[in-house]
């Protein structure tokens, strides 16, 4: 209880407002005797990225206590805000374990998530330039046996609730109304680029050709005057994609219909480099389960959302913190089935070249 004293002439009246008696005891008392292994349980991340994020977001996310108020701590704010991406728990649970209220909650979670993109987005997931771009064509062929690869892309869907306007478009081929991420990943199942909110009906094709990365490559960003010669023929870089997506010199895709022995070494082999992809849309869903959930948010919020979650993927992963195999619910590769096989187009010299290369190691 406060009170609020209001003028009257010579005489003062004391007013009392009463407020909600909330209790935060759990976090001020419970949460600073955690150990490692239940900090990881349940906040997805180890204490050092936390605090990383708690003095990185200190100039965006901290407030000064009014008359009226104290303002939400920093650590409290960030706390909050994971709690929910973790767990895609309602607002009124959360509330009642912070001591907040709901709409303290909503706010927290919409501040910290704006501000995670717009301060940590570009560090984190930044273009790759010539120098990155070689790192991580060397370390697919390390790794994977496929020289000149930088990066595999695929596509996944983000539950969303029934959208009120254009709803028939968010429904997708699996029953559901959901958004689309199409990502991009290096061998490390690193993000280095992300692109979310196109309808669930959309063709990955089509969410591709609409995609900064699609302009991006198109423009030379993937450097087409740095090449190798691989069987004979000039191969710069590239990247892999599933059956779902349009062959280009600088996208590669499984060879399909009536295979010869060739092709099918062809396949496997990439198949083998592209589950890189498949694997990080995996931690990224088992580690944030706001992403596999329904999510109740306005439209605009939840791809700010999902967004924060890539570039926290990034962060967990380039600190090597903990993932648990029982996070993820399902397996990786049943998170999102196949889309549906269009026609080829150009770069079958490059993949021809490839074919040949793979075939003689």
């Amino acid at each position: 209880m406060f009170q609020i004293c209001k003028y009257y002439g010579t005489r003062r009246v004391p007013r009392s407002l009463w407020v909600n008696n909330r209790t935060s005891a759990w976090w001020e008392k419970v949460v600073p005797t955690y150990t490692d292994v239940q900090w990881i349980q349940d906040f997805r991340m180890s204490k050092h990225s936390f605090q990383y994020l708690c003095s990185r977001l200190e100039a965006t996310l901290g407030r000064s206590d009014t008359n009226f108020r104290e303002c939400v701590p920093v650590a409290k704010k960030i706390a909050i805000a994971l709690w929910k991406l973790a767990t895609n728990s309602e607002y009124r649970t959360i509330s009642h374990l912070f001591g907040v209220g709901r709409s303290t909650v909503c706010y927290c979670v919409h501040e910290f998530c704006s501000s995670v993109v717009s301060i940590l987005l570009c560090e984190f997931m930044p273009w790759p330039n010539a120098e990155k771009l070689e790192e991580m064509a060397l370390h697919f062929e390390r790794r994977w046996g496929v020289p000149q690869c930088v990066g595999a892309v695929d596509g996944s869907h983000i539950p969303i609730l029934r959208p009120e306007e254009y709803h028939n478009e968010y429904f997708n081929r699996k029953g559901w109304h959901s958004l689309v991420l199409q990502g991009v990943v290096d061998g490390r199942g690193l993000f280095w680029n992300v692109f979310v909110g196109l309808p669930g009906s959309m063709h990955d094709s089509r969410v591709f050709g609409m995609s900064s990365l699609c302009s991006f490559a198109d423009k030379g960003g993937l450097l087409p005057h740095v090449t190798r010669n691989i069987g004979g023929h000039d191969v710069g870089y590239y990247i892999l994609g599933d059956s779902a997506y349009t062959l280009q010199r600088w996208l590669m895709k499984p060879f399909q219909g009536r295979l010869t022995p060739e092709q099918l070494v062809y396949n496997h082999k990439t198949s083998r480099a592209r589950v890189v992809v498949e694997n990080a849309f995996g931690r990224l869903k088992g580690r944030w389960r706001c992403l596999m959930k329904r999510n109740d948010c306005k439209m605009d919020k939840i791809k700010i959302q999902v967004a924060a979650c890539c570039v926290l993927h990034n962060l967990c992963e380039s600190n090597d913190d903990e993932y648990r195999d029982e996070w993820t619910a399902l397996p990786a590769t049943q998170l999102d089935g196949p889309a549906p096989a269009i026609a080829e187009a150009g770069g079958q010299d490059t993949r021809t070249a490839l074919m040949r290369h793979l075939n003689s190691m």
